[in-house]
């Protein structure tokens, strides 16, 4: 099993790469157990989108 250590830090690198098909398994599964992580997945995902609307916002000048 995957310590919330690891789990942030697959996370963080799965904004970079791809990740093994064991270690999505182990995040999957740890991410249904774990809120702490699932939401922490969730304020990436939020920041990730806001920066991309920012990058396209100064695009369009």
């Amino acid at each position: 099993m995957l310590s919330c250590r690891e789990v942030s830090r697959l996370l963080s690198e799965a904004r970079e790469r791809r990740l093994g098909m064991w270690e999505r398994f182990g995040l999957a599964l740890h991410l249904m157990m774990c809120s702490g992580c699932a939401n922490f997945r969730r304020q990436l995902d939020f920041i990730g989108a806001a920066m991309r609307r920012f990058r396209d916002r100064d695009e369009g000048r």
